[in-house]
């Protein structure tokens, strides 16, 4: 009777529980937050979505890696999440588009995966216990240290307190004007900009650029540490705070004056998603609390609190704002219905607004498309008076 391959690779879990599957990707070891998503596709550009560092995404989709990788797919430059558990070990792709397997695109890019996994198990520990913090190995020859595997899972110091947005951002300010993917012709670029958008870079994926170019912003990307006279020396006709990675009070510490100083000296619109959501409402007086397991997924509902439509968007964030701490003159606009916890603000008074779910992934897929729309008729009304 033929033997089981030996195992490749161990997901090992700071309260000591084991799971061991097949490796592939890279090899090596990382530590992370383990998180679950909901998603059914796109799992390259969550892979490539910086929100995710200092994470490793577990997939409750069991067919991961069947249609491959393309660099068109990329939300950033590489990979950012440390790391994937799936189901079913990866398959040769098929798939027009793909110009790499998921393996050979992970390996490639440093990144660590293990397949052959009871995710929907390792899915309900997570929801009962909350985000647990790991270490995943990969080693072609099956040897592992599982007391030390355990230890470092255990010494990881989690996402509470941790400003990742700096290590996720441009290094310098940068113009992008490349619309959104159409078919036939593909990405296209913006010739005749109506509005100049700048853009902080707490870790902006590619689409949300390509979503504001597509409504005619002419965008300058600038770095998460920008100050208010980087922004307003500049003479944007709207601003907008991009997702990122970590926790977002400590983001706020260099964030928050930035924002403030707009605020009191500008009266331009200013739009935020996800951390850039959590980052304005900071800056309007608010807090934000950490999350048991956070909302990762595309399926979500979220209920627009003014028009009663209930909208499917994606989700991707450990931490929320804490609707209860919004100060006079900021409404909640948008909460979730799977937990009523809060998914959008804005100023009462002014053209200023953020969601926390991610309108450019587009799950629903054009349920959400009305805010960057909403951000362009705001620029224009303030050009036109």
């Amino acid at each position: 009777m033929p033997q089981s391959p030996r195992p490749t690779a161990c997901l090992a879990l700071a309260d000591g529980t084991l799971f061991f599957g097949m490796g592939f990707g890279a090899t090596g070891t990382t530590v992370a937050e383990l998180v679950f998503n909901t998603a059914m596709t796109g799992y390259q550009e969550i892979l490539t979505d910086p929100s995710y560092a200092g994470q490793v995404v577990t997939f409750t989709f069991p067919h991961i890696g069947n249609v491959g990788a393309n660099p068109e797919d990329d939300e950033a430059a590489d990979p950012v999440a440390e790391g994937l558990v799936v189901k079913w070990d990866p398959t040769e792709p098929s798939n027009w588009r793909a110009t790499d397997s998921l393996a050979v695109w992970l390996q490639r890019r440093g990144r660590i995966g293990i397949g052959g996994v009871d995710t929907r198990r390792l899915t309900r520990a997570i929801r009962q216990q909350g985000a647990p913090h790991v270490a995943l190995a990969h080693d072609p020859e099956g040897n592992f240290d599982i007391e030390a595997l355990v230890a470092r899972a255990r010494a990881f110091k989690g996402l509470v307190g941790l400003d990742l947005a700096k290590g996720v951002t441009c290094a310098q300010s940068y113009r992008w004007d490349e619309m959104r993917w159409a078919w036939p012709q593909g990405y296209s670029r913006l010739t005749e900009p109506k509005h100049r958008v700048v853009a902080i870079d707490y870790g902006a994926k590619r689409n949300i650029l390509r979503s504001l170019a597509s409504v005619g912003a002419e965008v300058t990307v600038l770095p998460a540490t920008a100050t208010a006279d980087d922004v307003l020396a500049l003479n944007p006709d709207g601003v907008f705070l991009s997702n990122g990675p970590g926790d977002p009070a400590a983001t706020g510490d260099y964030a928050v004056p930035m924002i403030r100083g707009v605020l009191d000296r500008s009266d331009v619109p200013l739009f935020g998603i996800c951390l850039g959501h959590q980052m304005l409402a900071l800056a309007l007086g608010a807090r934000t609390v950490k999350m048991n397991h956070g909302h990762h997924g595309a399926n979500h509902p979220v209920k627009d609190l003014e028009t009663g439509k209930v909208e499917i968007t994606s989700m991707n964030h450990g931490f929320t704002v804490d609707s209860q701490t919004l100060p006079v003159g900021v409404k909640e606009t948008h909460l979730s219905l799977f937990d009523g916890s809060n998914c959008g603000l804005r100023m009462v008074d002014r053209p200023v607004f953020s969601v926390q779910y991610h309108p450019e992934a587009s799950p629903g897929p054009q349920d959400s498309a009305y805010l960057f729309d909403r951000f362009a008729q705001a620029m224009a009304d303030r050009t036109k008076s």
